[in-house]
C-alpha cells in the first residue's frame, strides 16, 4: 500500500505543479473544474446516489466553474464573490455546528447536492482567483499550511497522541496531533510573514484560522464518508483513495484563504 501510494504521489504531483505553473488561465480553469468535477461524483456517492445521478452535480459544478471563471476585474466587484464568502461561512459557522450535531448528508436533493455545489463551487473559484491574486507560489504558500499541519499533526500525535480529537468520527485524530499541527503552521506562518514582508502577528492569525478549518474540513468529509458506510470517497487514487480524501482539507481552506489574503496587512 505504501509502495502504491509512493507511486500515485510521485505520478501526480508533477501533472499538478505543471497546471499551477504552465497552463494559461484558461487551460487552469478547466483544470479547477475537473478536479472539483471528480470530488463532486464523490460527493454524489456519499449522498447515496446511484447511476447516472451521480453525475448532475459533478455536470453542474465544472459547467459553473468555466462560466463563472474569475477574470481580469477586481475580486470584490465579481459576480462570484458571494459564493466564495458564502463557502467560508459555510465553514466558520455551520460546519462546526454540524459536526456537534451530525445531521445525516444523504437527504440528496434536501441537503447533500445544494451543500456539495455551494462548497465546490467556492472552493473551485477561489483556487483560480488564488494565482490570479498571489501567483503559483502563492497558491503554493497557501497549500502548504495544510500539508505542514497534516504532517506535523501525523508525527506529533504518532509521539504523542493519548485524548483523541473526534473518536466517532476520526478515531485516529488526537489533541496531541491538533497540537502538533498547530506549531507546525504557527513556524511555518512567522517564517512566510519575514519572507513574504507581510506582518507577523497577522500572518500567526491569518494561519491559525486557516488550520482550524482545514482541520474542520477533514472532519466534516470523516464524517459524511462514516455516515455513507464508505472507507474512501472512491478509488479513483490508488493508494490514496478518492480525491474528496486527499483535498477535504483545501476545499475548506480555500473559500476562506481568498479574503484572508486581501485582509492581510501589508
Amino acid at each position: 500500500m505504501l509502495k502504491t501510494r509512493i507511486l500515485t504521489a510521485i505520478a501526480l504531483l508533477p501533472l499538478v505543479l505543471a497546471a499551477l505553473f504552465w497552463l494559461p488561465h484558461s487551460g487552469w480553469v478547466l483544470f479547477c473544474a475537473l478536479v472539483c468535477g471528480l470530488a463532486a461524483w464523490e460527493w454524489s456517492r456519499l449522498c447515496a446516489l446511484k447511476g447516472a445521478a451521480t453525475l448532475l452535480l459533478p455536470l453542474l459544478v465544472v459547467a459553473a466553474i468555466v462560466a463563472l471563471a474569475p477574470g481580469r476585474i477586481p475580486v470584490y466587484d465579481a459576480p462570484w464573490w458571494p459564493l466564495v464568502l458564502a463557502g467560508a461561512l459555510f465553514w466558520l459557522l455551520v460546519a462546526p455546528a454540524w459536526l456537534r450535531w451530525r445531521w445525516p448528508l444523504a437527504q440528496t436533493l434536501a441537503r447533500g447536492l445544494p451543500i456539495g455545489l455551494l462548497l465546490l463551487l467556492a472552493a473551485g473559484l477561489a483556487l483560480v482567483a488564488l494565482r490570479g491574486a498571489v501567483g503559483p507560489l502563492g497558491v503554493l504558500a497557501v497549500f502548504a499550511i495544510a500539508w505542514v499541519a497534516d504532517t506535523a499533526a501525523y508525527f506529533a500525535g504518532k509521539a504523542f497522541g493519548r485524548h483523541k480529537l473526534a473518536p466517532a468520527i476520526s478515531p485516529g485524530k488526537t489533541w496531541e496531533g491538533v497540537a502538533g499541527a498547530a506549531l507546525g503552521v504557527s513556524i511555518y506562518a512567522l517564517v512566510l510573514a519575514h519572507l513574504a514582508g507581510r506582518s507577523w502577528w497577522a500572518m500567526l492569525l491569518a494561519g491559525w484560522l486557516l488550520l482550524a478549518v482545514s482541520i474542520i474540513g477533514d472532519l466534516i468529509e470523516s464524517l459524511f464518508k462514516r455516515q455513507a458506510g464508505l472507507k474512501d470517497s472512491s478509488n479513483l487514487l490508488p493508494g490514496h483513495g478518492g480525491v474528496l480524501d486527499r483535498i477535504d482539507s483545501l476545499i475548506a481552506l480555500l473559500p476562506l484563504a481568498l479574503p484572508v489574503i486581501y485582509w492581510l496587512p501589508h
